[in-house]
């Protein structure tokens, strides 16, 4: 059996065991959103001090909001939220390589076939942690969904678990 599966089957009857938030309403009670990166060593709810039910948090690889802005339009438009959280963390896997590295990855390792899947695929790489944190924070501020959204960027560092905003 997958690790994955085993933690799953083993731990769930444990939580649910002790579970009492079955109560808690759809929209998150303290409307905001996180968008963060989808590393194992960054755990949103206790780093970030974010109660079950209080916040939506979105992480894919590198916390890209271009990536996100699906569940960010659903989050606002029919969960009612109006801050976004953009916060993207040192030693991040996609400061690493380049989206040619990757697509000649793919292709080393699943042929031209393989990689005809993803030849149009951006893997949203980013050389510079905090000019992309700014990055995304004006490419989402640009896209002008809801009035008075407030939307901030922030660098989790993955060594001292310390968050600083990104001005």
């Amino acid at each position: 059996m997958s690790n994955g599966i085993n933690n799953l089957e083993e731990g769930n009857p444990k939580y649910a065991e002790s579970f009492t938030q079955g109560h808690l309403a759809l929209p998150p009670s303290q409307r905001y959103t996180v968008i963060t990166c989808m590393d194992a060593r960054i755990d949103p709810t206790s780093a970030f001090n974010i109660p079950l039910g209080a916040a939506h948090v979105i992480r894919n690889a590198g916390a890209s909001v271009k990536d996100a802005f699906r569940s960010i339009v659903i989050s606002q438009q029919l969960l009612g939220t109006h801050e976004v959280l953009v916060v993207k963390h040192t030693g991040c896997g996609m400061l690493t390589f380049t989206n040619d590295d990757a697509h000649g990855l793919v292709t080393k390792n699943k042929g031209e076939e393989g990689a005809a899947e993803i030849k149009d695929l951006d893997f949203l790489t980013f050389p510079d942690l905090e000019a992309e944190v700014k990055k995304d924070v004006q490419w989402l501020k640009g896209k002008k969904l809801e009035e008075g959204v407030n939307i901030s960027g922030f660098v989790y560092e993955v060594e001292t678990g310390k968050v600083r905003k990104v001005e």
